[in-house]
């Protein structure tokens, strides 16, 4: 009961919240006369320009529904190292085009499911899920005791991991 109370007030401030940077939002619209810019609260500066899911629940339904795996992006506004991702996942052209195609979400909390610290609860970490809800243990970074925690040096092979997600789909779903 404890446990229900709490998710009912952490959604209930996940909607309040939702509704004030929505209204944040209008207000920088109007002040803007360049073509409109989204809303960057789902992004947090990840890619503005993708659609991003607003929760795990969310993100886990519209993969099943479109047969799109799911990328999965953990960090934190004040940890330097999620920072510095951040900013290498942003500016590379190619990594945005190619997360076109998949589920996106970025969380600054955690989530109760386990599955989404499989080694960890570090940040900044990264998992793939695919559309049968399962997380891609095979697709990790390269550390072996943060399987899936990447640094900026890692970009190419995040880009190869994100390319690797989508292959496995096509071949095995």
């Amino acid at each position: 009961a404890m446990e229900k109370s709490y998710t009912s007030m952490f959604l209930l401030l996940v909607a309040i919240s939702c509704a004030l940077a929505k209204d944040v939002g209008k207000k920088e619209a109007k002040e803007t006369t360049a073509k409109p810019k989204l809303p960057q609260t789902l992004s947090r500066g990840w890619g503005d320009q993708l659609i991003w899911t607003q929760t795990y629940e969310e993100a886990l339904f519209r993969s099943k529904h479109s047969n799109k795996p799911l990328m999965i992006i953990h960090h934190l506004d004040e940890c330097p190292h999620s920072q510095a991702l951040k900013k290498a996942f942003a500016e590379h052209k190619d990594i945005q085009k190619l997360a076109e195609k998949f589920i996106l979400l970025n969380l600054v909390y955690e989530t109760t499911d386990k599955n989404l610290s499989p080694d960890g609860q570090y940040v900044p970490r990264i998992l793939f899920i695919d559309p049968s809800l399962t997380v891609r243990a095979d697709i990790t970074g390269r550390y072996s005791n943060r399987l899936y925690a990447y640094e900026p040096s890692d970009i190419s092979l995040l880009y190869s991991n994100m390319q690797k997600a989508l292959k496995l789909m096509k071949t095995e779903l």
